[in-house]
Formats: C-alpha cells, structure tokens, sequence
C-alpha cells in the first residue's frame, strides 16, 4: 500500500496545470452566462463598492461619452483613496508612467516624456501582490472565526427525545450574524434559538457570541421567557454598539408535552402546520422589540400547542429576503409553497425543501445576507 509523502514534503500545486484548469473554468462560466452578461455583472460589482448611490445616480443622468470618462476618473480616485500612502504614490507613478508623451510646440520644442511600460508593470505587480497579502492574512483570520463560530454551533440535529429537529445556517461571507443554537436547560427542557444580529460578517459575527454567551448563561436562571428577554434586552444595551441590534425566537421544548413557550424579540414570526388540518399554515404573531434599541424594554412569553405531527419553522429575513439576479425576493409566499411540498416528512427535509426552493431561485446571484432555518416537528406517541 502507497504512503502518502509526509507533511514536510508536499509540493505546491503546478502553475501551468493550475492555469490550465482556471482556463477551462472560466470558458464554461462564460459559456453559461455570456461574455457581455459577464463583464456587465463584474462593472456593476466594482462600481458598487468603489462608488457611492449618488455618484452612481449623477452617472445614468450623463451622455454616454462624459459617463464613459467620468466613471474611469471616479473610479481610480477611490481606487487610490483605498491604498495606504505608500501604495497610493507607487500605483500613481505607475499610472503616469503609462501616460502618452506630452509635447509642447512653439519657439522650443519641450517634450514631457515618462513613459516606462516595464518599470510600471512592475510597480503595479508591486502593489497587487501587497494588496494580496493583506487579503490573504484577512482570510487566514476570517477562516480561523468561522472554525471557532462552527465550534460553537450545535449538531444539525440535536436529540430532544419526542421531537424532531433541524438546524442549519449558512452566512454570506466568511462569518455571520445569524445565531442557532440548543441547549439542554434540565431534565425535561431544551432551548432552541434563532437570533439574527443586523449587518453582516465580522462586527455581526462578534455580537452574535455575545448574544450566544448572554443566552447560555441567564437561560437556567430566569424561570419565565419574559425576564429572560428582559436580562438578555439590558446586557446587550448596555454592551452593544450604536446603531446594532438583535432578533431573536426562542423556543423551550419539553420532552413528552407539546405544550411549547416562546419569546419572539424583533423577528419574523414562526410558521406552524398543523398535521390534523391537511398541513395548513399559521402565522405566530405578537412578538417583541428587539433587543438593543432600548435599555428598559418589555417582553412577552407567549404559547402554542403542537399536537403530534404538527411542525415549527422559524427562517431569518436572509431566506425571505433572498434576491435574484433580477432583483426579485424570495418572498413569504415561495417559502410557504417550499413548505408545503414537503408536508408531512421529516424536519431535515422539509427544511431543505426551502433551501433547495431558495437556490433554484436565487441561481447565479451573489447572497446578501446569512440564511438560516429551524424546523422543529412533535414526533408521533
């Protein structure tokens, strides 16, 4: 039997090979999408995030050749705005190496001549590769949060002994906001929690631990959901950030009774189908403020019964919210119609009835927000 050759000893992937590879990618991609739909979605990409809304909208008022000009200069000036001061004069002299020779006429022919094609290929090489690794170094960090934000989820499907239940998320970029989570709060109870926390990535992400850490440790000590809601509403005010907040369900499930107590702080509110009525859908409403706006906000603990077979959902406004390339939403209807083709089968596939339902509609669009689901179904006696 062949080893594999040790650690110290592995080869960086082939360039070649390697350029191989992303050629053919690339053609298939272009192959799907189209050259001219390709290259419009990657200028709309760019200027997105290098060009503010009002400077976008002063382009589409302007002729097409002073829109063409203006949108070169706007977008190499925020380019080096972007750049630290060193980079920023090495890409400038960069560019001027690459400008046309100047000459003026007259009684003296003078002639301003700085073009230096190499040099300027270099300085650009130059400030593309430190640019990269300060992406790269980003990433490693980024990958090393999400290892941990991984570490603290739960299984996807966490035993509850007479429920079935399915958990999952998905963050748009390398980290998110969106918090699931279980915990076995005694003998009998568990807590189940879907919490959104606004924005995305990084600054979500570190509140959504907080959230997290704050749950785990005032759940065993408040006997009812609307103190709970109360204590967590005052921590996260009191330790939170100018203009972030939180939603958040949750839900205590009690093993053999399928009484269930809920808190709803700020969310959508939960779907149930209930299986006696040929699956037909309810919408939980009444919920709470989020928490954060406010220090001194009220809550309120509210209930439903599920009777065997019925079922739970609760998404975040990421699935609802979902845009196609067209700029369509998912919307509440798609996801009630996702839920209904899976009546009456397992928590796991019914919630990935609504991701599948989701990714067929969304195609090829980028995601802008994390997207997370929670089934929760009381099992047959």
């Amino acid at each position: 039997m062949s080893q594999a050759p040790p650690s110290g000893d592995r080869r960086e992937p082939r360039l070649l090979h390697t350029l191989s590879s992303d050629v053919r990618q690339v053609t298939a991609d272009l192959s799907l999408q189209g050259v001219a739909s390709t290259f419009s979605a990657t200028l709309e990409d760019i200027e997105s995030f290098y060009l503010d809304e009002a400077r976008r909208q002063r382009m589409a008022r302007m002729g097409r050749v002073r829109r063409f000009i203006v949108r070169v200069f706007w977008l190499v000036r925020s380019l080096l705005m972007k750049l630290t001061p060193a980079r920023r004069i090495l890409l400038a002299l960069a560019l001027l190496m690459l400008m046309p020779t100047v000459h003026i006429g007259g009684n003296v022919d003078f002639r301003i001549d700085l073009q230096h094609p190499l040099l300027s290929a270099i300085l650009i090489v130059i400030v593309l590769m430190l640019e990269l690794k300060d992406k790269l170094v980003a990433r490693n960090e980024l990958v090393a949060g999400r290892a941990v934000q991984l570490a603290l989820m739960p299984p996807a499907t966490p035993d509850v002994p007479g429920w079935d239940v399915w958990l999952y998320t998905q963050p748009a970029n390398d980290v998110g906001g969106d918090l699931i989570d279980h915990l076995r709060i005694d003998d009998r109870r568990h807590g189940i929690a879907l919490g959104d926390v606004a924005g995305k990535a990084l600054p979500a992400a570190l509140l959504m631990v907080k959230l997290q850490a704050t749950l785990r440790a005032l759940v065993p000590l408040h006997t009812t959901l609307d103190t709970l809601g109360a204590g967590v509403n005052r921590i996260l005010h009191r330790d939170g950030l100018p203009n972030r907040f939180a939603t958040l369900v949750y839900l205590i499930l009690t093993e053999g009774d399928g009484a269930v107590r809920y808190l709803n702080a700020g969310h959508l509110p939960p779907l149930v189908m209930r299986h006696e009525t040929g699956e037909t859908i309810e919408e939980l409403t009444g919920g709470s403020i989020a928490f954060g706006f406010i220090a001194e906000a009220s809550f309120v603990e509210r209930h439903v019964d599920l009777a065997p077979g019925d079922t739970l959902v609760a998404v975040s406004d990421g699935v609802v919210e979902a845009m196609n390339g067209d700029g369509d939403f998912f919307g509440d209807d798609r996801l009630r119609a996702a839920l209904a083709a899976a009546a009456g089968l397992s928590s796991q596939v019914r919630g990935e009835a609504v991701l599948d339902a989701l990714r067929t509609f969304v195609g090829r669009a980028k995601p802008h927000d994390d997207v997370s689901v929670v089934v929760v179904r009381r099992l047959p006696a």
